[in-house]
């Protein structure tokens, strides 16, 4: 499915809420969205790799990496295996790596920057938890949808106007 943020946002207005501009897209799919999984981590992507090598279809996973910029918390590897287990895309408050591998996988990545050191794995993070960055907070079981026009996230799923 393709989404264009700027109709959603025409027909949705009362529902959707549009992240902060901060985002640039990595990822080889312009265009994602799905029902939200979220995880909260601080520069040790451990629960990231977990996720992505479960069944992801329908969903986009949104990485609070607490904005660091000082470790990727996705690479080449980790995108891969999100593409082959179906996973729509992935938003990180955060950074990636292997960029020009992530530009021609079929997944969508938004995130703030790109850094060539990986995360530690430490263990570390909690999923599905209620999580807040770009001024929007994020919950479990909602939806989020991306394009090159930015973020946005909605209580409820939405469907392109015709």
């Amino acid at each position: 499915m393709h989404y264009i943020t700027p109709d959603l946002c025409d027909a949705y207005p009362e529902l959707v809420q549009v992240l902060e501009p901060m985002f640039s897209n990595f990822g080889g799919r312009d265009s994602f969205g799905g029902e939200i999984v979220t995880i909260k981590c601080f520069e040790d992507n451990s629960r990231v790799k977990e996720q992505v090598e479960l069944d992801g279809t329908g969903k986009v996973l949104v990485v609070d990496g607490g904005g660091s910029l000082r470790h990727a918390l996705l690479g080449d590897m980790l995108a891969e295996k999100a593409a082959k287990n179906h996973w729509q895309g992935l938003v990180i408050y955060g950074c990636v790596r292997d960029v020009d591998v992530l530009a021609q996988t079929d997944v969508g990545v938004q995130a703030l920057a790109s850094h060539p050191l990986k995360s530690v794995r430490r263990g570390i993070g909690e999923l599905n938890v209620p999580v807040t960055f770009a001024g929007v907070t994020f919950r479990p079981g909602e939806y989020i949808y991306a394009d090159n026009n930015g973020v946005i996230v909605s209580p409820s799923p939405l469907k392109m106007p015709e």
